[in-house]
């Protein structure tokens, strides 16, 4: 365990300490893009009582493609938090 003390009393962690990388934070960007394009995705008009029925409401892209694709951003999350590399000797 590599610590160096600062002047100012701060402890900085050595780069093997720390829980995340910079590809962490790369999956993470990428999972969050995903949630949002799922639920983009599942957005749209509302089936109204004033307007009639409405069969866009069932559409495979609101009701297959967005949920399935903000699933994967979910599970990707869970990745990225939970990825460490290898380390280099």
């Amino acid at each position: 365990m590599i610590t160096k003390e600062k002047k100012d009393g701060m402890i900085q962690q050595s780069q093997s300490e720390k829980p995340f990388v910079k590809k962490n934070f790369i999956f993470m960007v990428i999972s969050v893009v995903l949630i949002i394009i799922g639920f983009a995705l599942m957005a749209g008009p509302g089936s109204s009582v004033e307007n009639g029925f409405n069969p866009e409401i069932f559409s495979t892209r609101r009701i297959v493609v967005g949920p399935t694709i903000a699933f994967l951003g979910f599970l990707s999350m869970a990745f990225a938090i939970v990825y460490s590399p290898k380390k280099k000797d």
